[in-house]
This record gives structure tokens, C-alpha cells and sequence, in this order.
């Protein structure tokens, strides 16, 4: 009876134990190359990553490439990590690999939904890493399938994104490498996103937060920061602004105009998903009725508008004609019938109408 306990209770504890083996990420094959060793967790695991996975891949010439995949949260941690790793490799970013990658000498990485992925050639031939960015993209989840949308919104974006850093949902910017004494006024709350971009000599970093109110604050706090650095002499931003519920910077500007004309081309569009139903679905309705009624109303007025016109207008030219016909027959009833000669009324002529008229009897 013992006996029968200790293995029912093994049943119970060994299917969870198995139910949460970690699931593998990277295939054990790809093309030529095969795992010859593979760790669960990268030696450095990226920062905020869910998880974390290196596998070390040989082919049968000896080449060797080193694939490190850091799967996150969030689409838009993925792309930072990305961004980041290209702007310590000087390496611009463009859509060849997954979503969107970069390839150096190297290595080659991009990011495909949720996952950031290097690829590092340590022997062989470097053409390999190609075939088998490839290979492990087709098996990652797309998620979004797209770039963040702050990218998006910056001056020149397809340009602007080559080179441009983002940072999702940070607490400071120090991971910019940029010394700015106006950095001191920002607190994010961990509830914003960054976009750093290079145009020539000026760099302009835009600020999404995510609430209006968090917004303000910062803006409160940025422009008296702004004149405290201009009271002592400090380096400043050439130009600030903010644009909604962004906060728009540019340092290193030749001059302040151009880089207002920088901040003018800056894209704010605020977009708001319900993640259940809509609130404002009746009320959203309800407007659209009285728009379209409205629409109805003003088509039917106009037109019947023009068709008064048209008929007091043709009522008008056809009593006029109308007129001008009767008085025309009047004219020919009084004078046809005397074949255009004075006519002699002798019926109407009496004593008592016009007595020097009549003829009078001769002597």
C-alpha cells in the first residue's frame, strides 16, 4: 500500500517537472550545420529577456558560428536591443534579415516579433551566416511584424532609421552615451519610449510618454532645466519643444532656426485601441446617424431649392409668352378683318353717339 502511494505521488510531481522543461528556441539542424553545443541561458542574457538561448553550430568543413536568441515581452524590447547592438557595431539597419537587421563583417542580427538574434562567424566561411539567419527566421513567431511607430514618426524616417536608437519603456538615458545636463529633469516613471537620430552635425532625441499628464510634468520640469543650464553657461539643447505627447530635443545644431525647422517635420499621431469593446461605440454611432441625416437633410433642401427655381423660372417665361400671345390676338381680332383699311362702324354710329357725323338728308 506504501508502495502504491510513492508512485502515485511521482505521477503527480514528475508530470509538472516535465510540463515546465524549458522549450527549445533554436533548432538543433540548420542547412549544413549542426548543434554542437547549446546552453539554456546565454553567458551575458540580455537585458529584461524572458529567456535566453546560445547554441554553437558546425558543419563538416569545420566551419563554427555562435547563435545567441534573447526572446523579451515586448516586440519594441527586441528592436532596442537591435538598434543598440548596431550602433556599437556602426552598423546601419535595414529590413534584409527578419523584421529588420544588420550585418557587419562578422556577425549578422535582427529581430523578429518578440526575439533578438546574433549570428557570429568564429570559422569559416562568413557566407554561411546568411543561410542560416535565414533558417532561424522562418521559424520565429512575426508578431507585429513591424518597427515601432515612434521610428516612424521622425524626420525622414526611412533615413533616420538606419542609424537611429531606440529605447522602450526606459527609467534613465544613460545607455545613450550622451553627457546632457537636461537629462537630470526627465523622469520617465519607466513609461516612455526614446528615439535618438543623427541629421549631419545634429542628433534630435524624441520622448513618447504614454499619459498626457506624464508628459506635462516632464514638460514643466525640461524648460526650467533649460534656463537653469542657460543661467550658468551650461551646454543646452539647441532647440526644444514639445509636440503633443511628445518631448522633442536637438543638440549640436548650427543654429536654433534649423533646428526648429527639424523639430516642424517631427509626426505625432495618437492611436487608441480598446482591448475590449469600445465605450464609445453608441456614441460614436449615434454621431454618424445625425451626420449622415444631416447630409440627407441639406441634399434634399438644396435640390428641392433648385427645382423652385426651375419652376418659378419657367412659370415666369411661360406667362410672359402667354401675355405677349393674347395681347398679339387682340391686336389681330381689332384690326384683320378690315383688310388693313379704316374700318366705318356705321352699326355703332347713332344722333345720340356723334350726331356731326351722320350724313344728312339733302335738300
Amino acid at each position: 500500500m506504501r508502495l502504491i502511494k510513492v508512485i502515485v505521488l511521482l505521477l503527480f510531481v514528475g508530470v509538472p517537472a516535465a510540463a515546465q522543461k524549458p522549450v527549445r528556441l533554436l533548432p538543433n539542424q540548420l542547412d549544413k550545420f549542426v548543434v554542437l553545443k547549446s546552453l539554456e541561458k546565454a553567458p551575458v542574457q540580455a537585458a529584461d529577456a524572458v529567456s535566453s538561448e546560445v547554441a554553437e553550430y558546425v558543419d563538416h568543413r569545420g566551419g563554427r558560428v555562435l547563435v545567441e536568441l534573447s526572446r523579451f515581452a515586448q516586440d519594441a524590447k527586441a528592436y532596442e536591443n537591435l538598434s543598440l547592438a548596431a550602433a556599437a557595431a556602426k552598423a546601419q539597419i535595414t529590413p534584409a534579415y527578419g523584421t529588420a537587421g544588420f550585418q557587419s563583417e562578422t556577425e549578422i542580427a535582427f529581430f523578429k516579433g518578440p526575439h533578438f538574434i546574433r549570428l557570429r562567424n568564429v570559422k569559416g566561411d562568413v557566407a554561411n551566416l546568411a543561410t542560416m539567419a535565414q533558417g532561424i527566421s522562418e521559424g520565429l513567431d512575426k508578431g507585429e511584424a513591424d518597427i515601432p511607430a515612434l521610428i516612424k514618426h521622425l524626420p525622414n524616417p526611412e533615413e533616420a532609421q538606419k542609424t537611429a536608437v531606440f529605447l522602450h519603456s526606459f527609467r534613465d538615458l544613460n545607455t545613450l552615451g550622451m553627457q546632457q545636463g537636461v537629462f537630470s529633469a526627465i523622469d520617465t516613471q519607466g513609461n516612455a519610449d526614446a528615439a535618438l537620430a543623427t541629421y549631419g552635425p545634429s542628433k534630435m532625441l524624441v520622448l513618447e510618454f504614454n499619459t498626457p499628464q506624464l508628459a506635462k510634468d516632464n514638460d514643466e520640469r525640461i524648460i526650467a532645466r533649460i534656463h537653469e543650464l542657460w543661467k550658468l553657461g551650461e551646454p543646452a539643447p539647441t532647440a526644444y519643444r514639445r509636440v503633443g505627447n511628445y518631448s522633442v530635443m536637438v543638440f549640436d545644431a548650427p543654429d536654433q532656426q534649423s533646428a526648429n525647422q527639424l523639430i516642424d517635420q517631427v509626426k505625432y499621431e495618437q492611436v487608441v485601441r480598446w482591448l475590449g469593446e469600445n465605450p464609445n461605440i453608441l456614441k460614436r454611432a449615434q454621431e454618424e446617424y445625425v451626420n449622415t441625416t444631416l447630409g440627407v437633410l441639406v441634399s434634399v433642401l438644396k435640390a428641392s431649392g433648385y427645382a423652385l427655381l426651375a419652376c418659378l423660372g419657367l412659370g415666369g417665361l411661360a406667362g410672359a409668352l402667354l401675355f405677349t400671345r393674347r395681347r398679339a390676338q387682340q391686336s389681330e381680332a381689332a384690326y384683320s378683318d378690315a383688310g388693313g383699311m379704316l374700318r366705318l362702324n356705321l352699326d355703332e354710329l347713332t344722333p345720340q353717339t356723334n350726331p356731326a357725323r351722320l350724313l344728312r338728308d339733302r335738300n
